[in-house]
């Protein structure tokens, strides 16, 4: 069986499985009593799954190996196309909003941006669970193809870490004569496969190395907030939301309201998978150090967290301390105490979520704001968005791994103002790091920033302001959708997405041109500038 469906197409295959997953909200909308909903999701994946049919038994007979350079562009379809067909199912259920509303609503799902033209209360149930899941595999879908597809052109962050001369520079050490030997098989051993550079078949690999531990983790996500006092349905899309940093929501509101803070620590700790590979299978390659506790990137992210958690904290803590000092009765000391822990449990929490793209508020992010006395800490949440999470997860942004390498440079250079005979050290990955993978993380700094101004320029040309076409660009460009909220924007009112549409919340008013823009935004965010701008290559080509 796996033969076959290696010889489909990889487009169609993936095809087949979103119509398998519509099976899913179908049956949920049987058990709840609403059948149009139902009827529209098994009619559509009835519908798929007879149109992928036909188009492998067309290709089964005659398959054509898949070119390396075309996996950018298989890539780059399931981020365009695919939300073509996850739209059909949801434009149907909501008549009035139209078919491109629903193709944009699967493509902000599909980049696990989470941004959405609709109202949390005004949506059915079925059609909440199937952006969850549409959400939820855009992120399974990023794990397994920054192995299968980014990691053999390197690029997505792997060319950080890769030779620039095609091979090591320095004499790697001897393995220990305690190691066991690993002979290479023969090509005449049967359980020799000569096709692992098919793209379809290292995705494959991928999914069966990623699946189980991804599923795994939501699962025990959702029986944890389900155990800490989440209904069933928000704790399963709060799971599958944490573990895909969609932020996909059914409800309005923070994320601990049910829970409380104990259901926020534990999505606390589920979020710590997105700030480096080394917590998923696959991309050795990433690994700068051997130990977990000196790893780059866990090391920024929590230099950050505490870094914007102190200064938000810290800012009114002082003056509460002068305000002490007249004398206040402990029981008010003590209150103020409270609030401030808080506060501070508020800004820990939105800092690595907004670090790995995810979105999701604190119940105490409101205190955390009053407390702080700023009047627009968000846009620190729009910084932390644009820095992200790990290479190779499922966070946006630039990485945290090129900003280390950025980071280490400038300290590099530094060090050589003071001292200008030194000689660095740290080891063979610390000198790449410094220069060669500082100035690649340079060049997509860069490229990024260019994307930021492009997109802002494309969406200011209707009238909208300048501040709410840069957040929003930003948000698009991270996939961080929720970022338009945490940041007061002014809404448009040029369009609409229907009854159940929600324009004040930045996205739904927006017009027609504008979204096409942020939509192909989401897309280039989550692929990257750098593997889009390799498809104009004519080096790339070539190969």
């Amino acid at each position: 069986m796996i033969r076959i469906l290696q010889r489909l197409p990889l487009l169609v295959l993936l095809s087949g499985i979103v119509a398998l997953t519509m099976l899913i909200p179908a049956s949920f909308a049987s058990v709840t009593n609403d059948e149009v909903i139902a009827r529209t999701f098994f009619y559509a994946a009835l519908f798929i799954l007879i149109f992928c049919g036909l188009i492998g038994l067309a290709t089964h007979a005659n398959p054509r190996p898949q070119r390396s350079r075309e996996t950018l562009l298989t890539m780059l379809g399931v981020f365009g196309l695919l939300p073509i067909l996850m739209a059909l199912p949801f434009a149907e259920s909501l008549p009035d909003t139209g078919f491109f509303n629903a193709w944009w609503e699967m493509v902000s799902s599909l980049t696990t941006t989470g941004a959405s033209l609709y109202s949390a209360d005004l949506l059915p149930a079925p059609l909440h669970l199937w952006r969850s899941l549409v959400g939820w595999m855009g992120g399974f879908f990023v794990l397994i193809s920054a192995v299968a597809i980014l990691a053999p052109l390197r690029v997505g962050g792997f060319e950080i870490m890769s030779s620039p001369y095609g091979r090591d520079e320095y004499v790697q050490q001897l393995p220990r004569s305690a190691d066991p030997r690993q002979p290479v098989s023969h090509l005449s051993d049967p359980r020799h496969d000569s096709r692992t550079a098919d793209p379809g078949v290292r995705l494959i690999r991928a999914a069966k190395q990623v699946g189980p531990v991804y599923l795994v983790l939501t699962l025990a996500l959702w029986i944890g907030l389900l155990l800490l006092g989440d209904p069933s349905f928000l704790a399963l899309t709060r799971a599958m939301g944490t573990l895909s940093t969609s932020g996909i929501s059914p409800v309005i509101g923070q994320t601990g309201e049910m829970s409380g803070v104990a259901g926020e620590m534990l999505i606390f700790v589920f979020l710590i998978p997105a700030l480096s590979r080394r917590f998923w299978p696959g991309g050795g390659e990433l690994r700068a150090t051997e130990t977990l506790r000196e790893d780059p990137e866990l090391q920024m992210a929590a230099a950050m967290v505490i870094l914007v958690s102190a200064v938000l904290f810290l800012r009114h803590f002082l003056g509460a301390i002068d305000a002490a000092g007249a004398g206040p009765k402990m029981p008010l000391m003590l209150a103020d105490l409270v609030n401030g822990l808080s506060a501070l449990w508020g800004v820990m929490f939105n800092a690595l979520s907004y670090l790995t793209t995810t979105g999701w508020n604190s119940v105490d992010w409101q205190g955390a704001r009053a407390w702080s006395g700023l009047s627009a800490p968000g846009l620190i949440l729009a910084g932390l968005a644009m820095m992200g999470g790990g290479i190779a997860t499922t966070a946006g942004g630039v990485k945290l791994l090129r900003v280390y390498a950025l980071a280490r440079h400038g300290e590099r250079e530094m060090e050589r103002i003071v001292h200008p005979s030194s000689v660095s050290g740290g080891g063979r990955i610390a000198r790449r790091l410094r220069r060669e993978g500082a100035y690649l993380a340079f060049i997509f700094f860069m490229l990024f920033a260019m994307s930021i101004a492009a997109v802002v320029t494309l969406v200011s040309i209707h009238a909208i302001e300048f501040e709410t076409a840069t957040i929003l660009s930003i948000a698009a460009l991270t996939n961080t959708g929720p970022l338009a909220g945490a940041i007061p924007l002014t809404p448009a009112f040029e369009a609409s997405a229907g009854i159940a549409s929600a324009p004040w919340e930045g996205w739904s008013g927006l017009p027609v041109f504008t979204k096409i823009v942020l939509a192909f935004a989401m897309i280039l965010g989550r692929i990257e500038t750098l593997a889009v701008l390799a498809l104009f290559s004519p080096e790339f080509w070539r190969r």
